[in-house]
């Protein structure tokens, strides 16, 4: 045992390692160890205290926790129950409100329907109507559309008229007749007429007081104005105006040699130009023509003119018709006067005859009166005897 033990301590004296000047002993390393495990120990005592006292505090907390859970589920519970109330009377005044809604919809689809309907009704009886007067524009339109083929066709005609010249010419001689005819009494004009040296003009105008007539000429020449009008270049327009000149100054010559007879025509004649426009080219850009006319004794005028020389005429006429009635008129006021003064002698009589009968009527009723006032005084008396026995007596009526 003592052997053992001095082996021991032998073995626990004995060097393990050296660590810097130091020589660390079995014993020592052993002393060291135990240290080491009873601070080991020591720890794991701290840590498994902690760990109980970090279990306590979860516990607790877990606890808590738990407490809170229920206090929030039984606050989970009670909202559940007053949302299920709310939710209930908020079903039943859904559903009532449902039910309002679905008549208040179920009225205003009544009216709409009924609005709608009546909508339609009005829209359809408009739309007839509108259709109606469409139809009405139509046959309007068409009806118009008829007058414009049918101007159409006669512009179409017009200018075949005035391509040619012979119906040209008759173009104009119609209107001139035209507006003769509308401002003249029949007599008092004639259409080709034959005059004593064998010319005929187109109109003759008898003048009053046995005067000349007047001689109106429509043959005016227009090819010459229409090639200006239809000039391309500056010097087809003068050529053309030239060629116009030269035609209307040989017109004017026929005419003061042909129709100005004396003592059967005036020694004035009218140039009928059919066409305003043509009339203002004269005067505007030919002054030596309407010069040359003036000379002649050939007078221009145009469709206006010749309406307004028509109606100086026409006044003239009158004039002289009532100047060749003015003696009948003066025989007849003489012998209206004479009828005057026989009826007022006859008057003067019957005037004597009702002064005369006047007076005799005046005395028949004076007498009548007289008979009245006396018819009336006898109607008032008394016929009784008076006292004295005497009869009343009646006065004489004045």
């Amino acid at each position: 045992m003592q052997n053992h033990g001095g082996e021991l301590a032998g073995l626990l004296a004995q060097t393990i390692f050296t660590l810097g000047n130091r020589d660390i002993g079995l014993g020592q390393l052993l002393a060291a160890a135990g240290a080491v495990a009873v601070l080991i120990g020591l720890a794991w005592l701290i840590v498994a205290w902690r760990t109980g006292l970090r279990r306590a505090a979860e516990a607790a907390a877990a606890a808590e926790r738990a407490r809170e859970a229920e206090a929030r589920m039984a606050e989970l519970v009670a909202t559940q129950n007053t949302l299920a109330g709310r939710m209930q009377a908020l079903g039943e005044v859904f559903s009532s409100r449902q039910a309002d809604m679905m008549r208040l919809v179920d009225e205003r689809l009544a009216s709409m329907s009924g609005r709608l309907g009546q909508s339609l009704t009005e829209t359809t009886k408009s739309t007839q109507e509108s259709l109606a007067r469409l139809q009405e524009r139509l046959a309007v339109i068409d009806s118009a559309q008829n007058n414009i083929q049918s101007l159409a066709g006669q512009v179409v005609e017009l200018q075949a008229i005035l391509a040619n010249k012979q119906t040209r010419g008759a173009f104009g001689e119609a209107r001139m007749q035209a507006i003769v005819q509308d401002g003249l009494a029949m007599g008092a004009y004639a259409f080709q007429p034959t005059l004593s040296n064998g010319a005929r003009p187109d109109c003759l105008i008898f003048m009053p007081n046995g005067a000349p007539a007047l001689v109106i000429d429509a043959k005016f020449p227009l090819e010459a104005y229409h090639a200006i009008r239809t000039g391309e270049t500056p010097e087809a327009a003068r050529a053309a105006a030239q060629a116009f000149r030269r035609d209307v100054e040989s017109h004017i010559r026929a005419i003061a040699e042909k129709y100005f007879v004396k003592g059967e025509t005036q020694d004035t004649a009218f140039l009928f130009v059919p066409s305003e426009s043509i009339f203002a080219e004269i005067h505007e850009n030919h002054e030596a023509l309407v010069q040359r006319a003036h000379r002649a004794g050939v007078v221009i005028v145009s469709p206006s003119l010749l309406m307004l020389s028509i109606q100086v005429v026409q006044s003239v006429l009158r004039d002289w018709q009532m100047r060749e009635q003015a003696h009948l008129i003066q025989r007849e006021v003489i012998e209206l006067v004479e009828d005057v003064n026989r009826l007022d002698e006859r008057v003067r009589k019957l005037a004597g005859h009702f002064a005369l009968t006047q007076k005799d009527i005046e005395q028949i009723v004076t007498s009548a009166t007289k008979v009245t006032r006396r018819g009336t005084r006898i109607a008032e008396l008394d016929f009784e005897e008076t006292r004295s026995g005497e009869r009343p007596r009646l006065k004489a009526v004045e």
